[in-house]
């Protein structure tokens, strides 16, 4: 048995999981997944049909940028994974989509304000957007590039307590501990987005929710005292 057996099954179900929830249309999309012991990531691979997808195809991938094994070339989006899993360590999985409504804030180049008590149980404030990429950005190591005005912009945020991000006219990465974590975050983001987005429909001039409200419903989710679900 290879030894990223287990790897490649969790990156497998996680990328299943965005056809799943309405996440893709297409092959768009895709989600990667860390062993951090051995420095090799898998993702899903370029342009290949969720469908047809087998835990086989995964790709690996080194920290380098080099493949590792797999018949298939991974994701065009391999440099932005491999950018985020060097800059945030605290993360072993990262999604990428194109969903419609975080992609529409996307385009608009504005982050998901946080309206509501949904909002704060996944995320701690805004969901931010990324500057513009420069033309030489987008014309030299772009997808790299696209990592690093990730990072950019979390230079004074917590990627543990804001785990997702919209590119500026591109869409939204999201990550978390584990393959199905951060589909679920992927998926909780484009929830909110739609919410949010229905709300400013119906109030313009909708405003964030308190900082008390934030807190609360954050914290007894993820803070150290935190009393939200069972213990284990």
């Amino acid at each position: 048995m290879s030894p990223f057996t287990e790897l490649k099954h969790e990156c497998y179900e996680a990328n299943l999981t965005l056809p799943k929830f309405g996440l893709v249309d297409l092959t768009f999309g895709n989600v990667s997944v860390i062993d951090r012991s051995r420095g090799v990531f898998g993702i899903k691979p370029s342009g290949v049909d969720y469908a047809k997808l087998t835990p086989e195809d995964i790709v690996l991938v080194d920290l380098e940028g080099k493949q590792v094994e797999g018949k298939y070339r991974p994701s065009s989006d391999t440099a932005t994974h491999r950018r985020l899993f060097l800059a945030f360590p605290e993360i072993r999985a990262v999604v990428h989509t194109h969903s419609r409504n975080a992609v529409s804030f996307a385009q608009a180049g504005q982050g998901i304000p946080c309206l509501g008590t949904t909002h704060a149980d996944y995320f701690y404030g805004e969901i931010p957007a990324t500057r513009p990429m420069t033309p030489a950005e987008i014309s030299g190591a772009y997808e790299w590039e696209t990592g690093n005005v990730i990072v950019e912009r979390f230079a004074k945020l917590d990627p543990r307590n804001v785990p997702a991000v919209l590119v500026h006219g591109h869409g939204p990465f999201a990550w978390g501990p584990s393959g199905a974590k951060a589909v679920e975050n992927a998926f909780a983001l484009e929830i909110v987005a739609e919410t949010a987005l229905n709300a400013l429909r119906l109030n313009p001039k909708a405003e964030p929710i308190s900082q008390a409200l934030l807190d609360k419903h954050f914290l007894r989710k993820h803070g150290f005292s935190a009393y939200y679900g069972q213990v284990d």
